[in-house]
């Protein structure tokens, strides 16, 4: 008995400092402008969700629809530059009040993951996605190339978020003529 109960304290204090030592939340971009944000972004780096891992040319576009939803479509090449398209069409749902930095993404229903908009560039040329579980982010261009110096700038901003940087990885993006870039 007394081992069950010390078991049971144990575990109850373990879980009380795993709370107090929880990390704050991600900060979101002050305010997000939909009808900006929507259209095609490069992913440059990441932490990437299991199936996405070994992703080339990823592309992920949005469109604001009527129902005030956004339909999302995220296609790259699993493996290399020539595999076949893999394409995913998630939906995206506005949390009300965050200046619409904070969306529900929507694989499969009624699940919806956390979508984090922590950082957008004034002129929406670059994004930041995160969640605050920091297992996955996203750095992610309107063009498919960036500088180093940019891309070590944005990986800071991402280490100062709380992301171990020995998972995150540069994407590779190549564009060869024969397959046309999505429109910018």
């Amino acid at each position: 008995m007394k081992k069950m109960l010390l078991l049971a304290v144990t575990i109850l204090l373990g879980g009380c400092a795993m709370f107090a030592s929880a990390r704050e939340p991600i900060p979101l971009a002050p305010h997000v402008e939909l009808p900006r944000f929507m259209g095609d972004w490069y992913v440059i780096g990441f932490i990437p969700i299991f199936p996405e891992r070994n992703a080339h040319n990823p592309v992920e576009s949005y469109r604001l629809d009527e129902d005030g939803t956004i339909a999302t479509t995220y296609r790259y090449r699993d493996g290399s530059f020539d595999k076949k398209l893999t394409k995913n069409t998630p939906k995206g749902f506005v949390v009300p009040d965050t200046n619409n930095a904070l969306w529900g993404m929507q694989f499969l229903w009624p699940f919806k993951g956390e979508y984090r908009i922590a950082h957008v560039e004034p002129d929406y040329s670059v994004t930041i996605v995160a969640r605050n579980k920091r297992d996955y982010v996203w750095l992610m261009s309107r063009r498919p190339e960036m500088d180093d110096d940019s891309y070590s700038r944005y990986r800071g901003m991402i280490a100062a978020m709380g992301y171990d940087m020995a998972e995150f990885k540069r994407v590779p993006q190549q564009w060869p003529e024969k397959e046309p870039r999505p429109p910018l």
